[in-house]
């Protein structure tokens, strides 16, 4: 991709991996444009010189008039949350997929780079490692979005000839995110309430931000139009990431062991009472799969197809807690204890 056009439309350019991913590429010498909503905080955008179109994902001719020009596209847009209305993931995932894959084919860019999610696997496979041939059954509306968006750049490949891979990440971890893992995995233990379910046995497969954006730069030039990559760093049990967390942040935490069946009840009720409030609850029951399932991912092929080396976890929590530091969110808050 570093040619005399290196123009890369990125897409999910203001979201949590977009934060590490635009300047990630500015260094690697890319030239970017970045579609974006004009309610977006994109001030960072402009302050690296990325170029900025306009537009929502599933507005047609937006999408088209951003795609002109551009050699390749990183399509990291999406919506993911552990609770939703399905039509809300299909109308972004799915739909907003087709108009770019469509906008892209029209435009014959040379590498279209689709971010899923290693979690359309959905239940992972007991005592087996989870490939890029391991079979996917999601387990909720968000994965099955994924999924689906999935055969559709898979589908382009096979019938219309578009150079499209597919970027399969684990859960993301790093500055500028403060939900998900790192709500787990930090905010939660350090300043509110140091959760552990079944002594931290479950195993999770945590993708540094950074991480990701190495890997959509190496499939840019290297990868395989129409193979899947998974993407993420070593696979560790909950028990290790809170030591290393609770170690870097240099003092001990109190943890409160919740036996299993309390916090499933407690989402399942929190999940029901959200059909009235109309609000996310704090602990959704679609959290199940990613704190009950043992997530071991290969990544061999990454590494010997592209070249890809993953961040060890203590160097990724380490940038993570200093990034939160900075913000002011983490600092001597309730989840620590006396030393």
């Amino acid at each position: 991709m570093h040619q005399t056009n290196n123009l890369v439309l990125v897409t999910g350019a203001t979201g949590f991996l977009g934060h590490t991913l635009c300047p990630y590429l500015k260094k690697q010498g890319y030239r970017i444009r970045a579609l974006v909503r004009r309610i977006s905080d994109f001030g960072f955008l402009q302050d690296l010189g990325v170029e900025l179109a306009y537009g929502d994902i599933r507005d047609t001719e937006a999408v088209s008039s951003a795609v002109q020009g551009c050699r390749g596209i990183i399509h990291a847009a999406g919506k993911f949350r552990f609770w939703g209305k399905r039509e809300e993931f299909y109308s972004v995932n799915v739909e907003g997929t087709h108009t770019i894959l469509e906008a892209a084919t029209a435009e014959r860019v040379e590498r279209f780079v689709y971010l899923s999610t290693i979690a359309v696997v959905g239940k992972p496979p007991v005592g087996e490692e989870i490939t890029e041939q391991t079979y996917c059954d999601p387990q909720d509306a968000y994965q099955e979005s994924k999924l689906e968006a999935e055969d559709l750049v898979l589908n382009q490949f096979t019938k219309h000839g578009l150079p499209a891979l597919i970027l399969r990440p684990g859960a993301y971890y790093g500055p500028w995110g403060r939900y998900a893992f790192n709500r787990l995995f930090f905010e939660d233990p350090l300043e509110r309430l140091p959760v552990l379910v079944r002594h931290g046995r479950h195993v999770i497969f945590p993708a540094f931000t950074g991480d990701v954006a190495q890997a959509a730069d190496l499939v840019l030039g290297l990868g395989r139009p129409g193979e899947i990559y998974n993407v993420c760093g070593e696979c560790l049990t909950h028990d290790e990431v809170n030591r290393t967390v609770e170690r870097l942040a240099g003092q001990p935490i109190r943890w409160l062991p919740v036996p299993s069946w309390g916090i499933i009840t407690l989402a399942r009720v929190w999940t029901w009472l959200s059909l009235l409030t109309h609000r996310e609850p704090y602990y959704p029951i679609g959290l199940y799969p990613y704190v009950f399932y043992d997530w071991q991912v290969s990544i061999e092929k990454a590494q010997r197809e592209l070249g890809f080396s993953p961040t060890p976890f203590e160097e990724g929590a380490k940038a993570t807690l200093e990034w939160y530091r900075q913000q002011g969110i983490i600092g001597t808050g309730a989840g620590y204890a006396d030393s």
